[in-house]
């Protein structure tokens, strides 16, 4: 695995070490030593999927409050999509500040994103699923979201007038909702 530093602090795109043959190749995506040695979460407690059928489907901006705050592992089983962080601890010298990686199922790279940072993406083409390893577990009454389009964060998604929940038609503003400290 490589680790590439992305721009918001603590967040890292991982590409793949592959081992080819005429097979095909064989590639871990995941080592707890490695992640360790970097000073990440390496223990993850659950992992799901997010399956979507329609090309510029956009879930996000979410994250869990404190204490309960997730650190996530996330990469693109099938399709594509344009994945986003935004960095919510007000300590941080990016707060404020959103990063894209473009993830598919061809490239096979990973993010890692930050306890502290909201995660959203819109689908590139029909049928992408995400899966996420993710700590802690889900709680419900932890969940929050900030709005997508937030002019003051700025994002550049790639696809006008997104399919959204009605939920995260509704998230507060960047300046009006649950931040870090």
């Amino acid at each position: 695995m490589r680790f590439r530093e992305l721009p918001i602090r603590g967040a890292f795109c991982i590409d793949l070490d592959k081992h080819e043959d005429e097979r095909g190749f064989f590639a871990r995506t995941f080592c707890v030593d490695e992640f360790r040695a970097r000073g990440l979460v390496a223990e993850f407690k659950q992992d799901s999927i997010s399956f979507n059928l329609r090309r510029g489907t956009l879930r996000g901006l979410h994250y869990q409050a404190a204490p309960y705050g997730e650190t996530k592992l996330v990469r693109c089983t099938a399709g594509a999509a344009f994945d986003v962080l935004v960095d919510l601890r007000r300590n941080s010298p990016t707060f404020g500040r959103w990063h894209h990686e473009m993830i598919s199922a061809e490239n096979r790279i990973s993010l890692y994103i930050p306890d502290g940072c909201a995660h959203g993406f819109q689908t590139l083409i029909d049928a992408t699923e995400i899966h996420y390893a993710i700590t802690p577990n889900y709680s419900a009454l932890a969940a929050r979201g900030i709005a997508f389009d937030d002019p003051d964060i700025g994002i550049a998604w790639p696809i006008g007038n997104p399919i959204l929940s009605e939920l995260d038609r509704a998230r507060p503003k960047l300046a009006q909702a649950e931040t870090f400290a």
